[in-house]
């Protein structure tokens, strides 16, 4: 009986554990500013369709510092492959790292494990959400998943930052 209560213990121990070390994760994000420590190495989930344009977009206005630059896309979707490798053709130019999502559904296990990177910690990784230009007045089922973990969470439209006071607006960016 004393085993059973020790392995009890244990394992509520370190659920404790790893909630608390979740929290510090999750509430330390905003402090990292991107770039102050060199170049920053960035992961696009791109979906497909509108979300591979959007993403594309905001992509754009990313600077040099953002590379390299790694893409995720699904093994069948050619359409958004092609987009890349035309997008990353035309620009010419241990980092800290972020994902960059806008929507897919895709993006949430790879948002998950780089928030186990950090609860483990092993490197802290951004997680920086933008919801899509389409989401006027609800998020998405991705941005409802990812609103508690990110550490930026951008919406383009004030209706979506009036309910939800972690997002930032800035207007329209893609």
């Amino acid at each position: 009986m004393a085993v059973l209560e020790g392995a009890v213990f244990a394992i509520l121990l370190t659920c404790l554990l790893v909630i608390i070390r979740l929290y510090i994760v999750v509430k330390t994000g905003p402090n990292y500013k991107p770039g102050a420590k060199g170049p920053v190495a960035v992961l696009v989930v791109a979906g497909s369709g509108g979300h591979t344009t959007e993403i594309l977009r905001l992509m754009e206005s990313l600077s040099a510092a953002y590379t390299p630059r790694h893409y995720v896309i699904a093994d069948t979707d050619r359409m958004s492959e092609e987009k890349i490798c035309t997008f990353e053709s035309s620009r010419h130019f241990d980092s800290e790292s972020q994902v960059l999502c806008n929507g897919p559904g895709t993006c949430v296990p790879l948002c998950v494990a780089g928030l186990l990177l950090g609860i483990l910690g092993m490197k802290k990784v951004l997680l920086v959400y933008v919801e899509s230009i389409c989401r006027v007045q609800t998020l998405s089922l991705t941005g409802k998943i990812l609103y508690p973990l990110s550490d930026y969470f951008f919406v383009q439209w004030s209706s979506l930052r009036d309910k939800y006071p972690k997002s930032i607006f800035l207007g329209r960016i893609v």
